[in-house]
């Protein structure tokens, strides 16, 4: 399984292709189908016609919640400054591993001002993975607990601040040799001032 997956809800249900409508209740399936999760969303009348049973013992079953559909947004203004949540997906399109430690920071900070929910928590390989919901977007995040010790912190949250502030390409440091060099290379007078 990837440490970093992000799947979309979809915007009908997967059973009879109905589009779903603005604050409509539908229900979420999520299998594990190597080599990654597979997200399932369905009508609520398709979830009734599913016995709960039958849906729990499908083969790779993990996990199921309900939630209420919103309708996306009008497109935004494209310019924009990164926040905590456009830097997260930013990090897991790269999939680098040395970011995993600060995508999980921003996840948990993105939990706890509630723009991402807990889904579900597993452990694949000996390692803790969360599930995470965006309510607004519907996209599910999958987190790899990075075990973090307490001595790691102070740095991951260095670097979390800096890509906050500059993003994943921060600016080029002022060429301080060019520079000096410049200053070397301008003649100096030794001319001394005419005195009176």
């Amino acid at each position: 399984m990837n440490e970093w997956n992000i799947q979309s809800r979809a915007h009908a249900c997967e059973v009879c292709g109905q589009p779903f409508a603005d604050k409509q209740v539908y229900h979420t399936l999520l299998f594990d189908e190597p080599p990654e999760l597979r997200r399932s969303d369905i009508c609520e009348p398709c979830s009734q016609k599913q016995s709960a049973g039958d849906t729990r013992n499908r083969a790779g079953f993990i996990s199921h919640w309900q939630g209420i559909y919103e309708a996306p947004p009008p497109p935004a203004d494209p310019i924009h400054k990164d926040t905590a949540e456009t830097l997260l997906r930013k990090l897991i399109e790269q999939n680098d591993p040395r970011y995993a430690p600060a995508g999980y920071i921003l996840a948990v900070m993105l939990e706890r001002k509630r723009v991402l929910k807990v889904k579900e928590q597993i452990v694949n390989d000996g390692k803790r993975v969360f599930i995470y919901e965006q309510p607004g977007t519907g996209d599910v995040f999958t987190i790899a607990d990075p075990d973090l010790r307490l001595d790691q912190l102070e740095a991951v949250q260095r670097d979390v601040a800096g890509l906050l502030e500059h993003g994943l390409n921060p600016p080029a440091p002022a060429p301080v040799a060019a520079a000096e060099t410049a200053t070397e290379a301008t003649p100096q007078s030794t001319e001394q001032p005419a005195v009176n």
